[in-house]
């Protein structure tokens, strides 16, 4: 009679981890491996929020997705929240696009004018006493900047951005 000291795991242990057909699990592991690595890697790029100039919008140190592919059929729209690049994937910034190519924007006493005309912001929470003449856009470009205009204007990175620097649209 021989002592078999070597103990192997329950057989329902096995199959909690390694599956039914452990060959199955495998690929279907590496396989989403792989997709993960695609979607988060060419289609949907995490970033974390670093400062107050979205607030209350996005708050500093929330994190995000940015949809890289949301651009392909339309281009970007009054109102959309975009992930501007900077240096590449790794510096950007978050902002809102207010007006759109071709258009006038200016700031008198706090309010955004595009065109002449006010703009309808029923995102902005807190007061703005912003003066800034006006500015004509290009064919390709946009006007961007923070939705917390109760900061000075000293203190936001805004204004125009190149189409080809807006990597995507923020999505939550």
């Amino acid at each position: 009679m021989q002592n078999d000291t070597t103990q192997k795991p329950p057989g329902w242990l096995r199959v909690v981890v390694l599956g039914r057909h452990p060959r199955r699990t495998f690929v279907r592991l590496v396989v989403l491996g792989v997709l993960c690595f695609v979607v988060f890697k060419f289609i949907l790029l995490p970033i974390r929020i670093s400062g107050e100039s979205m607030s209350p919008t996005y708050r500093d140190g929330q994190f995000n997705l940015v949809n890289r592919l949301a651009y392909l059929r339309h281009e970007p729209q009054r109102g959309d929240v975009v992930s501007i690049s900077l240096a590449g994937p790794s510096v950007m910034f978050m902002k809102r696009i207010i007006a759109l190519p071709g258009e006038t924007v200016a700031f008198a006493a706090g309010r955004a004018l595009v065109n002449g005309q006010p703009l309808a912001e029923p995102y902005l929470k807190l007061p703005c006493d912003w003066n800034r003449p006006p500015v004509t856009l290009g064919a390709d470009e946009y006007f961007v900047l923070g939705d917390n205009r109760s900061m000075p204007m000293r203190d936001h990175t805004f204004g125009v951005a190149a189409r080809r620097k807006i990597v995507g649209k923020v999505l939550l």
